[in-house]
Protein backbone atom coordinates (compact mmCIF):
# COMPACT_ATOMS: atom_id res chain seq x y z
CA UNK A 1 0.00 0.00 0.00
CA UNK A 2 1.75 3.29 -1.02
CA UNK A 3 0.95 6.48 0.72
CA UNK A 4 0.03 9.32 -1.30
CA UNK A 5 -0.34 12.81 -0.14
CA UNK A 6 -3.94 12.65 0.42
CA UNK A 7 -3.44 9.39 2.61
CA UNK A 8 -0.58 11.60 4.80
CA UNK A 9 -2.42 14.21 5.38
CA UNK A 10 -5.57 12.45 6.37
CA UNK A 11 -3.18 10.54 8.68
CA UNK A 12 -1.43 13.56 9.80
CA UNK A 13 -4.88 14.95 10.53
CA UNK A 14 -6.31 11.60 12.19
CA UNK A 15 -3.67 10.85 14.49
CA UNK A 16 -3.57 14.52 15.91
CA UNK A 17 -7.56 14.18 16.20
CA UNK A 18 -8.04 11.17 17.82
CA UNK A 19 -4.75 11.99 20.30
CA UNK A 20 -7.35 14.82 22.23
CA UNK A 21 -9.23 12.10 22.93
CA UNK A 22 -7.58 8.53 23.34
CA UNK A 23 -3.80 9.09 23.10
CA UNK A 24 -2.50 5.59 24.00
CA UNK A 25 -5.11 4.22 22.20
CA UNK A 26 -3.75 6.29 19.27
CA UNK A 27 -0.06 5.58 19.72
CA UNK A 28 -0.65 1.66 20.75
CA UNK A 29 -3.09 0.95 17.70
CA UNK A 30 -0.77 2.41 15.24
CA UNK A 31 2.48 1.23 16.45
CA UNK A 32 0.18 -2.66 16.19
CA UNK A 33 -0.81 -2.32 12.75
CA UNK A 34 3.14 -0.84 12.02
CA UNK A 35 4.21 -3.81 13.30
CA UNK A 36 1.73 -6.53 12.41
CA UNK A 37 2.15 -5.48 8.75
CA UNK A 38 -1.20 -4.12 8.70
CA UNK A 39 -0.23 -0.31 7.41
CA UNK A 40 2.71 0.89 6.19
CA UNK A 41 3.86 3.42 8.94
CA UNK A 42 5.99 6.64 7.72
CA UNK A 43 9.63 6.54 8.32
CA UNK A 44 8.60 9.17 11.19
CA UNK A 45 6.27 7.43 13.10
CA UNK A 46 8.62 3.52 13.04
CA UNK A 47 9.31 4.26 16.90
CA UNK A 48 5.60 3.34 17.92
CA UNK A 49 6.00 -0.21 16.48
CA UNK A 50 9.26 -0.80 18.74
CA UNK A 51 8.04 -3.29 21.67
CA UNK A 52 8.96 -0.60 24.36
CA UNK A 53 6.63 1.11 23.09
CA UNK A 54 4.31 -0.98 22.25
CA UNK A 55 3.89 -2.18 25.61
CA UNK A 56 4.44 1.20 27.06
CA UNK A 57 1.20 2.69 25.27
CA UNK A 58 -0.72 -1.02 26.21
CA UNK A 59 -0.28 -0.52 30.16
CA UNK A 60 -1.50 3.10 29.27
CA UNK A 61 -4.33 2.10 27.37
CA UNK A 62 -5.38 -0.48 29.78
CA UNK A 63 -5.39 2.37 32.90
CA UNK A 64 -6.80 5.02 30.60
CA UNK A 65 -9.51 2.60 29.46
CA UNK A 66 -10.81 2.19 33.22
CA UNK A 67 -9.99 5.78 34.61
CA UNK A 68 -12.33 7.50 32.12
CA UNK A 69 -15.27 5.29 32.81
CA UNK A 70 -15.01 6.85 36.53
CA UNK A 71 -16.86 9.66 36.88
CA UNK A 72 -15.08 12.53 38.33
CA UNK A 73 -11.64 10.67 37.80
CA UNK A 74 -12.15 10.85 34.03
CA UNK A 75 -12.27 14.86 34.54
CA UNK A 76 -9.24 14.75 36.81
CA UNK A 77 -7.43 13.03 34.13
CA UNK A 78 -8.27 15.26 31.53
CA UNK A 79 -7.36 17.95 33.13
CA UNK A 80 -3.64 16.03 33.76
CA UNK A 81 -3.18 15.09 30.12
CA UNK A 82 -3.67 19.12 29.14
CA UNK A 83 -0.58 19.09 29.28
CA UNK A 84 -0.04 15.87 27.46
CA UNK A 85 -2.56 15.15 24.50
CA UNK A 86 -1.55 18.32 22.49
CA UNK A 87 1.60 18.25 22.26
CA UNK A 88 1.53 14.32 21.64
CA UNK A 89 -0.66 15.18 18.85
CA UNK A 90 1.55 17.19 17.43
CA UNK A 91 4.25 15.34 17.35
CA UNK A 92 2.57 12.37 15.54
CA UNK A 93 1.46 14.53 13.11
CA UNK A 94 4.80 15.84 12.51
CA UNK A 95 5.96 12.13 12.51
CA UNK A 96 3.80 11.35 9.42
CA UNK A 97 6.48 13.68 7.57
CA UNK A 98 9.21 13.98 9.72
CA UNK A 99 11.41 11.93 7.80
CA UNK A 100 10.91 13.40 4.58
CA UNK A 101 9.90 17.21 4.57
CA UNK A 102 10.54 19.59 7.53
CA UNK A 103 8.24 22.05 5.70
CA UNK A 104 5.23 19.34 6.10
CA UNK A 105 6.45 18.37 9.10
CA UNK A 106 5.83 21.64 10.39
CA UNK A 107 2.53 22.14 9.19
CA UNK A 108 1.36 18.85 10.46
CA UNK A 109 2.39 19.65 13.78
CA UNK A 110 0.77 22.65 13.58
CA UNK A 111 -2.80 21.15 12.58
CA UNK A 112 -2.22 17.97 14.36
CA UNK A 113 -1.91 20.21 17.81
CA UNK A 114 -4.98 22.39 16.97
CA UNK A 115 -6.86 19.37 15.67
CA UNK A 116 -5.56 17.82 19.38
CA UNK A 117 -6.75 20.78 21.29
CA UNK A 118 -10.25 21.25 19.98
CA UNK A 119 -11.19 17.26 20.80
CA UNK A 120 -9.73 17.48 23.97
CA UNK A 121 -11.91 20.84 25.07
CA UNK A 122 -14.97 19.30 23.74
CA UNK A 123 -14.43 15.89 25.33
CA UNK A 124 -13.11 17.33 28.93
CA UNK A 125 -16.01 19.77 28.39
CA UNK A 126 -18.64 16.98 27.60
CA UNK A 127 -17.03 14.70 30.68
CA UNK A 128 -16.95 17.83 33.35
CA UNK A 129 -20.94 18.36 31.98
CA UNK A 130 -21.72 14.87 32.49
CA UNK A 131 -20.53 14.46 35.56
CA UNK A 132 -22.75 16.82 37.00
CA UNK A 133 -25.25 14.28 36.50
CA UNK A 134 -25.86 11.40 39.87
CA UNK A 135 -25.85 8.45 37.58
CA UNK A 136 -22.73 6.76 36.11
CA UNK A 137 -23.89 5.82 32.73
CA UNK A 138 -23.83 8.36 30.84
CA UNK A 139 -20.05 8.98 31.44
CA UNK A 140 -19.72 4.84 30.70
CA UNK A 141 -21.94 5.85 26.78
CA UNK A 142 -19.18 8.78 26.20
CA UNK A 143 -16.22 6.76 27.07
CA UNK A 144 -17.24 3.78 24.97
CA UNK A 145 -18.26 5.66 22.26
CA UNK A 146 -14.79 7.32 22.44
CA UNK A 147 -13.14 3.74 22.55
CA UNK A 148 -15.15 3.25 19.06
CA UNK A 149 -14.71 6.44 17.48
CA UNK A 150 -10.52 6.57 17.50
CA UNK A 151 -10.23 3.02 15.62
CA UNK A 152 -12.95 3.88 13.56
CA UNK A 153 -10.74 7.26 12.39
CA UNK A 154 -7.56 5.95 11.92
CA UNK A 155 -9.46 2.86 9.98
CA UNK A 156 -10.77 6.09 7.72
CA UNK A 157 -8.29 7.58 7.57
CA UNK A 158 -5.79 4.80 6.34
CA UNK A 159 -8.57 3.04 3.78
CA UNK A 160 -11.13 6.37 2.90
CA UNK A 161 -9.13 9.75 2.75
CA UNK A 162 -11.95 11.73 1.64
CA UNK A 163 -14.46 10.11 3.55
CA UNK A 164 -12.80 10.74 6.54
CA UNK A 165 -12.11 14.29 6.00
CA UNK A 166 -15.72 14.53 5.87
CA UNK A 167 -16.35 13.11 8.88
CA UNK A 168 -13.30 15.32 10.54
CA UNK A 169 -15.35 18.44 9.48
CA UNK A 170 -18.16 17.10 10.86
CA UNK A 171 -16.66 16.30 13.61
CA UNK A 172 -14.83 19.63 14.58
CA UNK A 173 -18.79 21.18 14.01
CA UNK A 174 -19.86 19.55 17.09
CA UNK A 175 -16.77 19.81 19.18
CA UNK A 176 -17.13 23.37 18.90
CA UNK A 177 -20.85 23.22 19.90
CA UNK A 178 -20.87 21.03 22.60
CA UNK A 179 -17.56 23.15 24.37
CA UNK A 180 -19.92 26.31 23.56
CA UNK A 181 -22.63 24.92 25.01
CA UNK A 182 -21.41 22.64 27.82
CA UNK A 183 -18.56 25.63 29.07
CA UNK A 184 -21.88 27.83 29.24
CA UNK A 185 -23.72 25.48 31.20
CA UNK A 186 -20.53 25.35 33.68
CA UNK A 187 -20.02 28.42 34.22
CA UNK A 188 -23.84 29.15 35.18
CA UNK A 189 -23.41 26.45 37.55
CA UNK A 190 -20.21 27.28 39.04
CA UNK A 191 -21.44 30.82 39.82
CA UNK A 192 -24.68 29.65 40.73
CA UNK A 193 -22.48 26.74 43.39
CA UNK A 194 -20.61 30.27 44.72
CA UNK A 195 -23.62 32.57 45.22
CA UNK A 196 -23.31 34.75 42.46
CA UNK A 197 -26.31 33.66 40.50
CA UNK A 198 -28.64 35.60 38.85
CA UNK A 199 -30.59 37.68 41.62
CA UNK A 200 -34.09 36.87 42.36
CA UNK A 201 -36.56 39.30 41.95
CA UNK A 202 -38.28 41.30 44.68
CA UNK A 203 -41.08 39.31 46.37
CA UNK A 204 -40.07 35.91 44.96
Amino acid sequence: MNLDTTHLIALAAALGWASGLRLYAVVFLTGLAGWMGWVPLPSGLHVLQHPVVLTASGVMLAVEFFADKVPGLDSLWDVLHTFIRIPAGAALAAGVFGGDSAAWAMVAALMGGTLAATAHTAKATTRAAANTSPEPFSNIGLSLLGDVAVPGLLWLAWTQPWVFFGALAAGIVVAVALTWIFFSFLRVLWRRLGGRGPAQPAGA
